[in-house]
């Protein structure tokens, strides 16, 4: 059996590299396919892709939005193949990488407060932050983990060799205020839905839907500024990082409106990104479940 998984390792490097040593047109290539296979083959998650594109696009024609999804599953499929790369990725692909707004970072990290950025499942989050991670500025980001040992083992131990740390979502306040309060920058990816008691009802391109809150809460505990960004593949292969001006953090009349009113405010940056770039975005995601809240527990009544 540990000689079988031995092989199954050796052969997916052996795949890795041969993907690796392709020039990019022939990358883009493997990744159109994937793309195609998984949007116009196979069809996975084709239906719920469309739902979203009509709920966000109510406008556009049945092709504008067959071109995006298309799209949008191509960069799926470019994702897996830069995954491929990424275990041969050293400083001599700094030239792969394009940074725009880096002073908004940093005058963000001179407020001594740490940094939370803002971003979301656009490009390939995961290569450009290998690429600026390299650059010399480690990063702290909140991340799931595979079910699957081995490959869990390989997709972060990949991932930490360019100077990236890694905070579990799940109870994860302790070690995002102290990774703050060290004054380092930390990612959080706010696009996918959260229902309660971790979301908080907010609005995307219109429509009700829940959030996460995390990032409100951080901001507003550790006094951090909140910096967005969103990363994008160029068509030359030109992975671009784009940082934006800090986004106020406004009190309201309550603590609980405050972190209401910052999500939303979150959402709407997020949605700008998206308007600008939705062949890119991850489309796959039921993003526009409905919020539904927890039915409050009533004291046991006395006999």
């Amino acid at each position: 059996m540990h000689f079988l998984k031995y092989l199954i390792r050796k052969f997916i490097k052996a795949i890795f590299y041969l993907v690796y040593i392709l020039p990019y047109k022939g990358r883009y290539f493997v990744g159109f396919c994937i793309g195609v296979l998984w949007f116009d083959i196979l069809r996975i998650r084709r239906k719920i892709i469309f739902q979203n594109l009509d709920k966000a696009f109510p406008d556009k024609s049945k092709k504008q939005k067959t071109q995006i999804a298309r799209a949008s599953c191509v960069n799926l499929g470019m994702t897996y193949v830069e995954f491929m790369c990424m275990r041969f990725l050293n400083k001599s692909h700094l030239s792969e990488f394009k940074v725009y707004g880096e002073e908004h970072l940093i005058r963000a990290r001179e407020k001594g407060k740490g940094v939370c950025l803002l971003t979301l499942h656009l490009g390939n989050g995961d290569y450009a932050c290998a690429g600026f991670a390299m650059m010399g500025n480690p990063l702290v980001l909140i991340s799931k983990e595979f079910k699957v040992k081995w490959l869990n083992d390989v997709w972060f131990n990949m991932r930490k060799r360019f100077g990236m740390t890694f905070i579990k979502p799940r109870r994860s306040s302790y070690d995002i205020l102290k990774s703050l309060k060290a004054k380092k920058t930390v990612i959080f990816v706010m696009d996918q839905f959260m229902g309660p008691p971790i979301g908080v009802e907010t609005t995307f391109f219109g429509h009700p839907t829940g959030s996460a809150m995390g990032l409100a809460v951080m901001a507003q505990r550790a006094s951090s500024p909140v910096v967005p960004i969103y990363t994008r593949r160029t068509k030359l292969g030109i992975t671009e990082i784009h940082f934006f001006p800090e986004i106020p953090f406004i009190e309201k009349e309550s603590k609980d409106a405050t972190i209401a009113y910052m999500t939303q405010a979150y959402q709407d940056k997020l949605e700008e990104f998206v308007r600008e770039h939705p062949d890119q975005w991850m489309w796959v995601h039921r993003r526009f479940k409905p919020f539904i809240r927890e039915p409050k527990k009533l004291p046991p009544q006395k006999v």
